[in-house]
Protein backbone atom coordinates (compact mmCIF):
# COMPACT_ATOMS: atom_id res chain seq x y z
CA UNK A 1 0.00 0.00 0.00
CA UNK A 2 0.85 3.58 -0.47
CA UNK A 3 1.12 6.50 1.60
CA UNK A 4 -2.47 8.11 2.07
CA UNK A 5 -4.44 4.84 1.13
CA UNK A 6 -6.68 3.50 3.82
CA UNK A 7 -5.54 0.14 5.34
CA UNK A 8 -7.70 -0.87 7.84
CA UNK A 9 -10.78 0.19 9.90
CA UNK A 10 -11.90 -0.46 13.21
CA UNK A 11 -15.51 -1.44 13.62
CA UNK A 12 -16.93 -1.24 17.22
CA UNK A 13 -19.37 -3.51 18.25
CA UNK A 14 -21.63 -4.25 21.46
CA UNK A 15 -21.45 -8.22 20.93
CA UNK A 16 -18.70 -9.76 19.22
CA UNK A 17 -20.48 -12.94 17.69
CA UNK A 18 -23.75 -10.47 16.54
CA UNK A 19 -21.03 -8.74 15.19
CA UNK A 20 -19.28 -10.71 13.18
CA UNK A 21 -22.72 -12.59 12.28
CA UNK A 22 -24.09 -9.13 10.93
CA UNK A 23 -21.05 -8.16 8.75
CA UNK A 24 -20.42 -11.47 7.63
CA UNK A 25 -24.10 -11.50 6.09
CA UNK A 26 -23.65 -8.34 4.70
CA UNK A 27 -20.88 -8.20 3.09
CA UNK A 28 -19.91 -11.46 2.71
CA UNK A 29 -16.35 -11.32 4.95
CA UNK A 30 -15.11 -13.81 6.17
CA UNK A 31 -14.28 -12.79 9.85
CA UNK A 32 -11.66 -14.55 12.25
CA UNK A 33 -9.64 -13.91 14.87
CA UNK A 34 -6.38 -14.13 14.70
CA UNK A 35 -3.56 -15.74 17.15
CA UNK A 36 -1.79 -13.11 18.97
CA UNK A 37 -5.03 -10.90 18.65
CA UNK A 38 -7.80 -12.79 20.48
CA UNK A 39 -10.80 -10.98 21.33
CA UNK A 40 -10.26 -8.82 18.37
CA UNK A 41 -12.03 -11.00 15.31
CA UNK A 42 -10.09 -9.44 11.89
CA UNK A 43 -11.86 -9.26 8.86
CA UNK A 44 -10.88 -8.60 5.19
CA UNK A 45 -12.73 -7.18 2.31
CA UNK A 46 -13.24 -9.29 -0.80
CA UNK A 47 -10.55 -7.28 -3.32
CA UNK A 48 -8.09 -8.61 -0.14
CA UNK A 49 -6.64 -5.18 -0.10
CA UNK A 50 -8.44 -3.14 2.68
CA UNK A 51 -9.70 -4.88 5.98
CA UNK A 52 -9.72 -4.29 9.57
CA UNK A 53 -11.55 -5.52 12.60
CA UNK A 54 -14.20 -6.07 15.35
CA UNK A 55 -13.63 -4.64 18.76
CA UNK A 56 -15.56 -3.96 21.65
CA UNK A 57 -17.32 -0.67 21.95
CA UNK A 58 -16.00 1.42 24.78
CA UNK A 59 -16.05 5.05 25.82
CA UNK A 60 -12.71 5.93 23.58
CA UNK A 61 -13.49 4.11 20.37
CA UNK A 62 -17.69 4.37 19.39
CA UNK A 63 -18.03 5.08 15.81
CA UNK A 64 -15.65 2.90 12.79
CA UNK A 65 -12.27 4.35 12.92
CA UNK A 66 -10.28 4.12 9.91
CA UNK A 67 -6.04 3.74 9.54
CA UNK A 68 -4.01 5.64 6.64
CA UNK A 69 -1.11 3.56 5.47
CA UNK A 70 1.97 6.54 6.06
CA UNK A 71 5.57 6.12 5.23
CA UNK A 72 6.42 8.06 8.92
CA UNK A 73 4.34 8.17 11.75
CA UNK A 74 6.77 10.24 13.00
CA UNK A 75 6.85 13.12 10.31
CA UNK A 76 2.55 12.61 10.40
CA UNK A 77 2.55 12.98 13.92
CA UNK A 78 4.74 16.26 13.49
CA UNK A 79 2.60 17.69 11.02
CA UNK A 80 -0.68 16.85 12.95
CA UNK A 81 0.58 19.02 15.50
CA UNK A 82 1.81 22.05 12.95
CA UNK A 83 -1.80 22.16 11.42
CA UNK A 84 -3.78 22.14 14.89
CA UNK A 85 -4.59 18.74 15.51
CA UNK A 86 -3.79 16.58 18.60
CA UNK A 87 -1.65 13.28 19.56
CA UNK A 88 -4.32 11.09 20.60
CA UNK A 89 -2.29 7.82 21.02
CA UNK A 90 1.47 8.16 20.51
CA UNK A 91 3.25 5.66 18.18
CA UNK A 92 2.97 2.58 19.23
CA UNK A 93 4.46 -1.45 18.32
CA UNK A 94 1.65 -3.45 16.99
CA UNK A 95 5.10 -6.12 15.56
CA UNK A 96 8.94 -6.00 15.14
CA UNK A 97 8.03 -4.19 11.69
CA UNK A 98 4.83 -2.02 12.54
CA UNK A 99 3.51 0.76 14.32
CA UNK A 100 0.48 2.61 14.77
CA UNK A 101 -0.58 6.01 16.18
CA UNK A 102 -3.75 7.95 16.10
CA UNK A 103 -4.35 11.80 16.22
CA UNK A 104 -7.33 13.95 16.22
CA UNK A 105 -8.22 16.88 13.57
CA UNK A 106 -8.86 20.17 14.18
CA UNK A 107 -12.75 19.21 14.53
CA UNK A 108 -12.77 16.33 16.72
CA UNK A 109 -12.27 13.21 14.05
CA UNK A 110 -9.86 10.66 15.17
CA UNK A 111 -7.80 8.92 12.36
CA UNK A 112 -5.35 6.47 12.86
CA UNK A 113 -2.20 5.83 11.17
CA UNK A 114 -0.41 2.26 10.35
CA UNK A 115 3.50 2.23 9.07
CA UNK A 116 4.49 -0.86 8.32
CA UNK A 117 7.69 -3.05 6.36
CA UNK A 118 7.24 -2.63 2.88
CA UNK A 119 7.10 -6.80 1.65
CA UNK A 120 9.12 -7.66 -1.22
Amino acid sequence: MAHGDITHIDIPVSDLDRGAAFYSALFGWQIAEVPGYEGYPMWRAPNQISGGGLMLRDGNVTSPRSYVEVDSIDDVLATVEDQGGTVVMPKSSISETSWMATFQDPDGNVIGVYEGATET
